[in-house]
């Protein structure tokens, strides 16, 4: 009975809050109100979320304003349904929405702490059901949170480009900062919540289908920097610290195989051996630069005092660090 009543109650606010925004001609707040209302199970609607990302095709300030609301129904709402279709709107601001629209969610807010979007303690304890959405919100907008963060490493949005030229102009230390990025955006869909309404809730199953299309694209973008590793490997391009990072980066990857399968099972086996091909490449490397640098120490620990002399000498090839007049 009170599960009903509440349900009533938040249909109630939708259609008032609705209502008044119609009756003010608040066109940009009715579309907002129609697309993130209280029903905990039905996603929002594609032409509700399509009059959304119109208010980026016109200027600045309409855009900044629609990204305003948004985010001030996602900080200031206690209802978990409301919460995570705000979040999808987010997300679809993120996958489809205009320069100009995305500048303005990129930027949003100025300060915030740890989780961008502040929802880290979100809790609704209205029923069991919105206690069970309560972790998709917290786990849904730290996602998106990464997600933006990965955007801004790589200096474009997920799916907007693809960089498999523009990777070869990187130095080894961005290609690794770019190829930790979007790891942790693998490892983020890999701690998704496993509830019984997973497969259930026509949110949740939204939700996670927008997920698994990011999955597909962060794959693809992290097996064009894979490629990219083999071939500096290959021409003996990385120092003895970039292997023992990329060791790292590709072990935490392979970490990952378990939780996450996105792409079809033919081209995700290439993709993992890929990965484990190179793995076994570098760590090879590690070892034998460990064994050459051994080597080095015990060499060198070895001269006799007369040969350690000689490193005590002034050489002739020394005179090029100095001024001549050094000398006099």
């Amino acid at each position: 009975m009170k599960k009903k009543l509440k349900e009533m109650i938040g249909i109630m606010k939708d259609k008032a809050s609705q209502s008044k925004a119609a009756i003010l001609s608040k066109t940009k707040t009715l579309s907002l109100l129609r697309a993130t209302t209280h029903d905990s199970y039905n996603p929002p609607k594609h032409k509700h979320l399509l009059t959304l990302l119109s208010s980026g095709d016109g200027s600045r300030a309409t855009a900044s304003s629609a990204v305003e609301l948004l985010m001030d129904r996602l900080q200031t709402t206690h209802n978990s349904a409301v919460a995570l279709k705000c979040l999808i709107s987010v997300h679809h601001i993120v996958k489809h929405g205009t320069f100009i629209l995305r500048d303005q969610l990129s930027v949003y807010p100025y300060t915030g702490g740890r989780n961008y979007l502040n929802l880290s303690n979100f809790r609704d304890k209205t029923s069991s059901i919105s206690w069970e959405l309560s972790s998709w919100v917290r786990w849904y907008a730290e996602y998106i949170e990464n997600l933006l963060c990965t955007s801004r490493t790589l200096g474009f949005f997920l799916g907007e480009t693809t960089p498999e030229k523009g990777v070869s102009y990187l130095t080894n230390s961005d290609l690794l900062r770019e190829t930790d990025s979007l790891l942790a955006l693998m490892e983020g869909i890999g701690k998704k919540p496993n509830t019984p309404m997973s497969e259930q809730n026509k949110v949740v199953v939204e939700i996670m289908d927008l997920v698994e299309d990011d999955g597909v694209m962060v794959m693809n973008e992290v097996l064009v920097r894979v490629n990219e590793f083999g071939e500096r490997e290959k021409l003996g391009c990385l120092g003895f610290g970039e292997v023992v990072e990329l060791v790292c980066v590709l072990k935490r990857l392979e970490m990952c195989r378990e939780r996450i399968m996105m792409m079809e099972v033919v081209e995700e086996k290439k993709f993992w051996d890929l990965v484990r091909e190179l793995k076994e490449k570098v760590g090879r490397m590690k070892v034998y630069r460990e064994e050459g640098k051994l080597n080095r120490t015990v060499t060198k620990d070895r001269r006799t005092e007369s040969d350690r002399f000689d490193d005590r000498v002034l050489r002739s090839v020394d005179s090029i660090r100095f001024p001549s007049s050094r000398f006099l």
